[in-house]
């Protein structure tokens, strides 16, 4: 868990309380002891990313109402259904979308590679030694 924290500068605490929704809803199963941390539940083909956008508690809803139908003096204003219609699109956008995708995807290849030689840098710092 530090690593991923480290690696995607996010707090140990934050990350651990994303892990535990994530466990709630079955995405992620924990080991206890040497060697434990969390691992999919399913294979990665199988997730969705809206799925785990849903497990964290984050909404993909662009309207300014949270989709009350009350953004204009307690009524629907105008452009409502236009914004409820974009959030629709990009909640179907990423349930197409699974993890095996994500992992497969070079550009995502590449910036893990990147991550990988930024943490291999931090922990092993390299030392010149000059006369």
């Amino acid at each position: 868990m530090s690593d991923i924290s480290k690696r995607q500068d996010i707090s140990l605490s934050y990350l651990e309380q994303l892990f535990t929704r994530l466990r709630k809803r079955k995405l992620v199963r924990s080991t206890r002891g040497p060697g434990g941390g969390y691992s999919l539940n399913r294979p990665a083909n199988e997730i969705a990313v809206a799925e785990i956008v849903s497990a964290v508690d984050e909404t993909v809803d662009t309207t300014r109402c949270s989709g009350a139908n009350n953004c204009h003096d307690g009524h629907q204003c105008l452009a409502h259904e236009l914004w409820d219609d974009l959030s629709q699109q990009i909640y179907g956008f990423l349930n197409e979308i699974n993890l095996q995708d994500l992992m497969d995807e070079s550009s995502i290849k590449g910036v893990a590679a990147r991550q990988d030689e930024m943490m291999n840098e931090t922990d092993n710092p390299k030392v010149t030694l000059t006369e």
